[in-house]
């Protein structure tokens, strides 16, 4: 059995803690090797059935960025306008949200759950398994750009058939994660929408239940 030093479990749980959202970003190119080592992390996250049904495109295109950004346009000014009678609106208009143009590139993760379809181990009762499956190999990705000194931003407001559409994914493919990577301008200390108020972390104690949903897990030793 493989054992981990104090120190190495250290570095392990200082770089979830320093993992941010970054939406500004330098204009420095990521090298092939740094990019290379990202995705093979992505490559090693667990897959139930070990269908490992994720893809990863590249996205360097300024054509394709332009347009996917004229769809985030599109769909944030419809998240604008829910808040029209919330005092919240002003904050959310100030906030910037994707940073798909100056990223040095995008990159789209997607989930085909068409792969080993004479059999889906592991699916039969949950099906969505496969992209619970993708969004660990996100959260690889993540975190192994985060180690590399190398921001992740998720866009996630976007229609994502129109966004599948404009990328040309077949049918069977959907897209999970439409990222923006390259060399942040800063790692906050904090998340960005806790630093601005929008929001804070929420008390681990209040999310722990013990044997059945209600029933406090007391987590003093």
């Amino acid at each position: 059995m493989e054992h981990f030093t104090t120190e190495e479990k250290e570095v392990l749980y200082r770089v979830i803690r320093a993992r941010r959202d970054i939406r500004h970003f330098r204009s420095d190119p990521v090298p092939v090797d740094k990019l290379t080592r990202i995705l093979e992390a992505a490559h090693h996250a667990p897959s139930v059935g070990f269908k490992q049904p994720w893809n990863f495109i590249v996205i360097r295109s300024y054509t394709i960025r332009n347009q996917i950004r004229e769809l985030f346009q599109e769909a944030n000014r419809e998240e604008v306008a829910k808040l029209s009678q919330d005092k919240r609106q002003k904050l959310y208009k100030r906030l910037k949200l994707e940073g798909i143009l100056e990223a040095p590139f995008n990159l789209a993760v997607t989930c085909d759950r068409g792969r080993d379809a004479s059999f889906q181990f592991g699916q039969g009762q949950m099906p969505e398994m496969d992209l619970y499956s993708t969004c660990l190999a996100v959260q690889n990705l993540w975190l192994a750009a985060r180690a590399e000194g190398i921001g992740v931003g998720w866009v996630s407001i976007l229609d994502p058939e129109k966004a599948e559409k404009l990328l040309g994914l077949p049918n069977r493919v959907k897209l999970i994660a439409y990222l923006c990577i390259g060399y942040p301008v800063e790692f906050r200390e904090q998340p960005m929408l806790q630093e601005v108020g929008w929001k804070s972390r929420t008390k681990l104690s209040t999310l722990v239940f013990k044997d059945r949903w209600g029933q406090p897990f007391y987590m003093e030793n």
